[in-house]
């Protein structure tokens, strides 16, 4: 009768730190399917070093970072899934975080849901396979700031470098090429009020920045049949 209770116990404890876990970081580890998998959502707008208001819906930075290594060093874990509805955000915490996924040794599959707008551009490409949503969109547009800026060649300069990191990436770990990526930046016909592109589901296959369109089972069918390579290769 105690054995039984402990584990009831230990039992309903594990399901309030999943569930903590989730509404705090938006991600949740599944076992009930083939393979292990991590969930990681990445919505609203990403956060860096300076926290926005209350009434954002954010990723932080400092939270997801942790669990990439966690994921990464986890014996139980089999594969990631992240999920995006993302309108961007901080530009080096996104790249900090597309960075991370990018190096995981584990399978990693991507899958723009609704929007991976801006910054989410880097997020969306840096797992192994990317998936987008038919209905998805994806903005493509110059880096920008607000506040004050001196009106000096530095500033530009340093504008320009911030660019480059983002395209440099974007082309090693898509289908686009950096020139490509650069007009669709610069285009002046998509946008009232701003320069960049707009892409579906179907553009963004077609122009090579992801790899094929699909939703949540078929994302999660491609890390399945990625984890069983693994497994196959030893690895």
């Amino acid at each position: 009768m105690c054995d039984s209770q402990n584990g009831e116990k230990d039992r309903t404890e594990e399901t309030s730190r999943a569930l903590r876990d989730m509404v705090e970081t938006g991600a949740v580890v599944t076992d009930n399917g083939r393979h292990v998998i991590h969930c990681l959502t990445v919505i609203g707008q990403i956060e860096g070093h300076y926290a926005l208001p209350g009434d954002n819906k954010t990723t932080k930075y400092e939270h997801v970072l942790p669990q990439l290594v966690a994921i990464e060093e986890s014996r139980d874990v089999e594969g990631l899934l992240i999920l995006l509805n993302t309108v961007g955000g901080d530009v080096e915490a996104g790249l900090a975080i597309a960075e991370m996924i990018s190096g995981m040794r584990k399978p990693t599959v991507s899958l723009v849901l609704g929007g991976g707008h801006s910054i989410g551009v880097p997020l969306a490409v840096s797992a192994k396979r990317s998936f987008i949503a038919p209905s998805a969109t994806m903005t493509i547009h110059p880096v920008r700031t607000t506040g004050l800026v001196l009106g000096v060649s530095q500033a530009f300069r340093y504008f320009q470098r911030m660019q480059q990191r983002i395209t440099r990436f974007v082309a090693e770990h898509s289908h686009l090429s950096e020139e490509r990526f650069t007009q669709l930046c610069h285009s002046t016909d998509e946008l009232t009020t701003d320069m960049g592109t707009v892409l579906d589901g179907n553009d963004a296959v077609r122009e090579g920045l992801i790899d094929s369109l699909g939703s949540l089972g078929d994302a999660i069918e491609a890390l399945y049949a990625m984890i069983d390579e693994s497994k196959r290769n030893g690895e």
